[in-house]
């Protein structure tokens, strides 16, 4: 059984609640048990957080087991180096994923760190962003 590991970064924890005409309003943890539904053949696992070092110290610990990691760094994107570098140094493939299209936002959010060491991006589909990443593994 393939095992994907879903992580997500600052303020996605507030789905549902935050932003809901850019971001919806479904809170992630009701999704996930929609993907869980619709993909029975896989493992999914879920960690969020909000601190950049504990986002590194998942990549580390996950990266070298899972069959694939679907990573939703949210403003960690535009700026941390050590998540890029944490990303080069596994050997789980990385899809990066975004619930907004980031380029019709502030143009500070158009500059990955992340996108150059992942197997690929998924933008602005909204949560079926990561359904999309998920298909991408299977």
């Amino acid at each position: 059984m393939k095992r994907i590991q879903i992580i997500n970064g600052p303020n996605l924890n507030l789905l549902g609640k935050r932003e809901p005409s850019v971001y919806g309003n479904q809170t992630f943890e009701s999704y996930l048990e929609e993907l869980k539904v619709k993909f029975p053949e896989l493992t999914l696992t879920y960690f969020q957080s909000n601190v950049e070092g504990e986002l590194v110290n998942k990549l580390q610990e996950v990266g070298f087991d899972v069959d694939g990691i679907i990573l939703n760094a949210g403003a960690y994107t535009h700026t941390s180096i050590a998540i890029a570098d944490a990303i080069r140094s596994i050997t789980s493939p990385v899809i990066e994923v975004h619930i907004s299209n980031v380029y019709q936002r502030e143009s500070f959010r158009h500059h990955s760190y992340l996108s150059g060491v992942c197997k690929g991006c998924i933008v602005g589909f909204g949560l079926d962003s990561y359904r999309l990443a998920i298909e991408s593994f299977i």
